[in-house]
Formats: structure tokens, sequence, C-alpha cells
């Protein structure tokens, strides 16, 4: 795939996953409406998804930092990283992002922006500490790689809309524990209790949903920010040996959440399970992203 390829399947993606989002709150906010025998619901969700996602996508640098609590990285102080991003921006041909760090031990980094220039690049004070200079510089060129093709976009966003999905099911789940739903009506016959039936079947599984939407961003992203980022090395093995280091390392990272976590270069959610892991793990094996590094 080319660069322009990958640039027009992400906006395609950013699309999809606007209208998805908005629908499933709609179908929700009809389903509630139906139930407590007032439609305001319908607009009124309506209304909540398009500002959601309209503060959402110009704030969504802003949001994921504030999340995952990074802070501006001073120039005089981190200078040397400073210099890294500046030369792989120059690599890249995309406008130098804002950088940023994580007060965390863990090795770790993400990218994160609505297009490169807005974009931005932070690493973990981890990186900084326990790797040499070669494979950070391997490490920023990868999440360059994803500033570069607006992988940022669509892993932002959806980052940012499965929070909602969450905060929306936790709401709808609370209003059948405190039997706000159920008393219009509407219950009294068979399309009332189906749609009851129906609203606690989406409160349960709009997160399952939100999440296979997220994993529909492919783990060969990943792959294809590797081997872009050798492209601006030249050096696939700081990059391997970044890879490397991160497996060996056994610290989580407490700043992470499962809504973040595939915006990072390595799942940051060290020693949870996960269950069926090649369809649902938002990351390739690292071993294999090595091998391959090291193959070329």
């Amino acid at each position: 795939m080319s660069f322009y390829e990958q640039i027009s399947a992400n906006r395609k993606m950013t699309i999809f996953l606007f209208v998805v989002f908005f629908f499933l709150l709609m179908a929700l906010g009809f389903v509630v409406s139906f139930i407590l025998d007032s439609y305001f619901y319908v607009p009124l969700f309506g209304v909540i998804a398009i500002v959601y996602i309209l503060v959402a996508y110009y704030n969504s640098d802003r949001i994921v930092t504030a999340l995952s609590g990074a802070k501006p990285a001073d120039p005089r102080e981190y200078k040397q990283l400073h210099n890294i991003v500046e030369e792989m921006a120059i690599a890249a041909g995309v406008p130098k992002p804002r950088v940023y760090v994580i007060h965390d031990t863990a090795i770790n980094a993400f990218a994160t922006g609505r297009n490169p220039e807005h974009a931005v690049v932070c690493v973990t004070i981890g990186c900084l500490k326990r790797l040499t200079r070669e494979e950070l510089t391997g490490v920023v060129a990868h999440e360059m790689s994803h500033v570069k093709n607006y992988d940022i976009r669509v892993m932002t966003m959806a980052a940012i809309l499965v929070g909602l999905t969450v905060l929306l099911s936790d709401f709808l789940l609370r209003m059948f524990l405190w039997g706000s739903i159920g008393r219009g009506r509407s219950k009294d016959n068979g399309i009332g209790i189906a749609l009851i039936a129906l609203g606690l079947l989406l409160a349960i599984l709009t997160p399952v949903i939100a999440q296979i939407i997220k994993f529909a961003i492919s783990r060969q992203r990943e792959f294809l920010a590797d081997a872009s980022a050798v492209q601006m090395t030249r050096y696939p093995l700081g990059l391997a040996g970044a890879l490397q280091k991160i497996s060996k390392d056994t610290e989580p990272l407490e700043a992470a959440n499962k809504a973040t976590a595939h915006l990072y270069i390595a799942n940051p959610l060290k020693g949870q399970k996960i269950w069926f892991k090649g369809l649902f793990s938002s990351h390739p094996p690292i071993a294999e992203r090595i091998a391959k590094l090291r193959g070329l």
C-alpha cells in the first residue's frame, strides 16, 4: 500500500467510525425514548453524538495527552529528544510534532492528533533513561510513521469514541439497576418488553462492539510503521533493540488504559490476559516484529 493509499484508507476509516458511533448512539436513544414514552431522547442523543465527535476531533491531542498524564517536554531539559524528533520529522517530510513526556519508568511511546499539523509525539521517561540514542530514534521514527500516514487520526478517534461508548454503557446499565427503565406504559406490550431486552443487550454489548471496531484498525499498520521507521533511520537494529527491551520490561504503564492502549508502540497493559489473543490483541507479537526488522 502506497503512502497516498494509506492516507485515503485512514480517511475512509475515520468517516466509518463517525457514522457507526453516531448511529449506535441514535439507536440507543430510540430504545430509551420508546421505553420511557418520551422521544425527547432521540434528538438529545443525536446532538450529544455530534457535539462529542466534533469536540473529540478538534481536541483529540489534548484529550489523549490529558488521559495519559503526558506533559510538554522542555526543550532545554530534553534537548536530545527534541533533536531526534526534529530529525525524524525532516526524514518523514512532516512538520515537527509537539513533544511530550510521561513521567513513568516503563518503556513506551505513542503519537496522537488529527493530522501532521496538530500531532504530538510522546515518550516515557523510561525510554529516555533505558534506551540508547539509536533505539530511541527507532521508536520516534515508528511514531513519526503513524503521523505521516494519518494513522494517528484513526487511532486517536477510536480511543476517544470507545471511551464514550463505555460511559454510555455504564449509564444505561445504572438505569436498569435503579429501575429507571421499564416504568413507561410501553413496557406492558410485547414490543416494549422486546425493546427493554434490546436496550439491556446493547448496554452490555456496546463496549464489546466498540472494542471490535477499534481492533478493526489493522495490526498490519504496526508492521508498516516499523518498516517506514527503518526507511527513515536506515538502521533496523535500533527499533529492534528497543522492542527487545520493551518485551523484557515487566513494568506496566500506570497511565495507560484499555481505551488508549492501542495508541502505544507496544501494549502497555502488562500482565493482563487477553482472550482470543489473535483476534482482540491491539498489537502484533513483539517477537514477530523483531524478527521482521532483523530480516530487513
